[in-house]
């Protein structure tokens, strides 16, 4: 939508200068807006006419042109957002084409008949001096309603400030939604209970269909129907950072929106944004402290950790309590969703600080680009873990589905008493992702259920396993690669299926015989008899080992 600040048709026809004109066409468009007069001397000239002018003819054109050019040059108008037509019809025509009439009344076109003895200047001199004035008592208006915003920002006032100015002067409900915030915003003006839950309905269901368009960052107006009305909708996105962060919407319930209303949003919005980036640059400065101190407190070095212990009071930790970390890890994101990962990223901190606040456990949130890490802390051990699972399993239940793009894991350490030992529990954790695929957990992995892998992930053991694997397993994987056979795979089988050669004969669609010709090449080839348990262990282990390495 063009901004169009000016005087509507209805002001027209009230003015001195029209005291000898009328409206004969288009009266549903009454309060459309003038913010020009323009002149057509024929009919070429809407090739640079704006939306909002009034234009002024004489019916000369009307009496050359058949009625089908006659009312494409009414639609076209329409079409084009004009405000209107002013003609002066006689003394070229008795009276407009009926047609061109019932065109302008369905289109709600307003058609206004000229008196033939009222030059264009006198007519377009007053509404240009009418619409300056009201150009300039607007600009007033404006000016003092950024004043206000302005000194709402810097007397540290709230959102819910901004809100009722801006519904003060649009006269209408006025709602805010923010990503920051799971709640709605709003001010309701004179609006019933029912048309309240009607516009919180109408504010969901944009959303859902801005982020289906993906147009999230364009300003809309539009007409919807609430409650058997046709009613005006206008929304302005908040942009922080070149980045859609919420909406500001309004509903013409209680009076028509038009070109000052928009102007209120506009400087409503950037009010807002400015809001938006303070608290944004508030949470950066906290979350840098909070990383800092978490970084010193599971660092190697012990000077670092000590200075970590005594800060703890800062943060409101406990350092006999016990600790808990968990780690939420975005997978990497396809090209070009750099915007969804920073989406996903904010609602799982947002989903986790109302956990926290819900069950009133306290916690460290430490946030980074693609993961976070949460510190979570109770004198019961019991009752820690079993918040954590809770918070595990909510946050996986509750995941949007406008945000399926991108998954997340969730690794889950091992308790620990006292805050010195949080390093372990963030290790187990870092591990309980790395490690959960091999155990065919993928979303929330425990890393008490990692198993073996527990003992064969550890670092110092790489070089030894390595060996191990290379001795054991190794001449069966070359003669697989060399051959194209499937023997790793079958022995895998074998193994889940507890050594029932039956079982994995069905499991891999083979004939029996087949399977214990494997089995046989299988221990030729390793030099292991399956029979006996310690090769029989080996084996098992060097499979696990072999996904492990991989």
């Amino acid at each position: 939508m063009r901004r169009q600040n000016g005087i509507s048709i209805e002001d027209v026809m009230k003015m001195e200068c029209m005291k000898k004109c009328r409206l004969i066409a288009g009266f549903g468009g009454i309060r459309n807006t003038v913010s020009k007069v323009n002149i057509m001397a024929d009919p070429d000239v809407l090739e640079w006419v704006e939306a909002g002018e009034l234009l002024l003819t004489t019916a000369y054109s009307f009496k050359q042109d058949d009625i089908g050019e006659q009312k494409q040059l009414v639609k076209k108008s329409a079409e084009m957002g004009l405000a209107g037509l002013g003609i002066k019809i006689q003394p070229y025509l008795k009276e407009l084409h009926p047609e061109i009439i019932q065109m302008a009344n369905v289109l709600n076109f307003p058609i206004i008949e000229l008196h033939d003895a009222i030059p264009f200047s006198e007519i377009m001199t007053p509404i240009f001096q009418e619409i300056f004035n009201k150009q300039a008592s607007l600009l007033k208006r404006i000016e003092k309603i950024h004043e206000q915003l302005m000194h709402v920002m810097l007397s540290g006032g709230d959102l819910k400030a901004i809100i009722g100015i801006v519904t003060d002067n649009v006269r209408n409900p006025v709602v805010v939604k923010l990503e920051s915030h799971d709640e709605w915003l709003a001010e309701w003006a004179t609006a019933t209970p029912e048309m309240q839950e009607a516009l919180t309905e109408n504010a969901r269901q944009f959303l859902k269909q801005a982020e289906q368009r993906g147009d999230r960052n364009r300003f809309s107006e539009n007409m919807v129907t609430l409650m058997q009305q046709r009613i005006r909708r206008m929304v302005m996105p908040i942009v922080v950072k070149n980045r859609v962060t919420g909406y500001l919407m309004t509903w013409a319930v209680g009076t028509p929106l038009g070109g000052f209303d928009l102007s209120v949003l506009e400087s409503a919005s950037t009010t807002i944004a400015l809001e938006v980036l303070k608290q944004l640059s508030v949470m950066d400065v906290e979350n840098r402290y909070r990383t800092e101190f978490f970084e010193d407190l599971i660092s190697m070095d012990d000077t670092r950790k000590k200075k970590a212990v005594e800060k703890a009071s800062l943060f409101h930790l406990n350092p006999t309590d016990h600790y808990l970390v968990v780690v939420i890890k975005i997978d990497r994101a396809p090209e070009g969703l750099t915007d969804e990962v920073f989406q996903k990223m904010s609602w799982i901190t947002q989903e986790t600080d109302a956990y926290l606040r819900d069950t009133q456990l306290h916690a460290l949130v430490i946030s980074k680009t693609d993961s976070l890490n949460v510190i979570f802390t109770s004198a019961d051990k019991k009752l820690l873990n079993e918040h954590v699972a809770t918070y595990s399993r909510q946050l996986l239940a509750r995941k949007p589905k406008k945000l399926m793009d991108i998954g997340f894991r969730v690794g889950i350490g091992r308790c620990y008493q006292q805050l010195e030992q949080v390093d372990k529990s963030y290790t187990d954790a870092v591990k309980a992702i790395q490690h959960g695929p091999l155990i065919g957990e993928t979303e929330v992995v425990y890393f008490e259920q990692l198993g073996i892998y527990k003992i064969l992930c550890h670092p110092s053991l790489k070089e030894e396993l390595e060996r191990f694997y290379q001795a054991v397993l190794m001449p069966l994987v070359r003669y697989d690669e060399k051959k194209s056979t499937e023997l790793v795979k079958t022995l895998e089988v074998y193994y889940q299926q507890g050594g029932n050669l039956r079982k994995t004969a069905e499991v891999l669609f083979t004939h029996y015989n087949t399977t214990l010709y494997r089995m046989e090449s299988i221990q030729r080839i390793t030099g292991m008899d399956l029979n006996h348990h310690k090769d029989r262990l080996n084996l098992e282990v060097a499979l696990k080992v072999k996904k492990l390495l991989e």
